[in-house]
């Protein structure tokens, strides 16, 4: 089974947005992952590691 490289990068925005962190292995995926949270707004930490990429939300401080 293929899934798109553009279908997970949503489906782990999906989790950023509901609280949880988020990781891929994949450059591309990363590319469209940020992509869709600056397109959002959205505030998270990026830790890129020789590994992968890890995204993890950032609390409001309201």
């Amino acid at each position: 089974m293929v899934i798109s490289n553009k279908r997970l990068a949503r489906a782990h925005v999906e989790k950023l947005k509901e609280g949880y962190s988020a990781f891929t292995e994949s450059p591309e995926v990363a590319r469209y992952i940020e992509k869709e949270l600056d397109s959002l707004g959205f505030s998270v930490h990026i830790d890129r590691t020789p590994y992968g990429f890890w995204y993890i939300p950032l609390r409001d401080e309201t």
